[in-house]
């Protein structure tokens, strides 16, 4: 109640045409909460010395990282951190696998999807981290190769999963 009566004494007289205006202006606007930044750690401000990695705001806002797997996000940054300033990187995939500690196999998943995803390009030794595309593309599904895939992803094999576990015949 106190605050009420502070806050009512600081308020611009009504009388003043312009007052009233601003007083309008504010009754009507939603108040934000105003977060001073300031660096936690004033010594340590990152500076570009050398180069640098780039990722658009809208990678995150817009759906891209959404868009992608772990393994595929993980290949994403780290192409993206290697890369120079033309997105150009030439790492060999065992190092790559070595790095992120992937295997083969989930190396070339991931690069195959950042492929049809339109994110890199690749020529078989040179990775290119392309300019984004206007909206993110989803993936086409990828081959169920294992007992579990089928357990998890195939609808007819969780059909009969679920019919067996009710005792009902499919």
């Amino acid at each position: 109640m106190k605050r009420q009566r502070d806050d009512l004494k600081t308020m611009p007289s009504v009388d003043d045409h312009n007052s009233r205006a601003s007083l309008a202006n504010q009754q009507t606007k939603p108040r934000r909460w105003c977060v001073e930044k300031k660096p936690l750690e004033p010594q340590r401000i990152r500076k570009i010395a050398g180069s640098f990695a780039f990722i658009e705001h809208r990678f995150l806002r817009q759906g891209f990282w959404d868009s992608l797997g772990h393994h595929e996000l993980l290949l994403y940054l780290f192409l993206v951190i290697v890369a120079d300033r033309n997105g150009l990187s030439y790492y060999a995939y065992d190092k790559i696998c070595s790095l992120l500690q992937i295997t083969v196999d989930e190396y070339i998943l991931a690069r195959d999807l950042l492929i049809e995803k339109d994110l890199i390009a690749f020529n078989g030794s040179l990775f290119q981290v392309l300019s984004l595309p206007q909206k993110p593309r989803p993936s086409c599904p990828a081959a169920l190769k294992t007992t579990q895939d089928m357990q998890t992803h195939d609808p007819a094999t969780i059909n009969q999963l679920i019919a067996q576990i009710f005792g009902k015949k499919t």
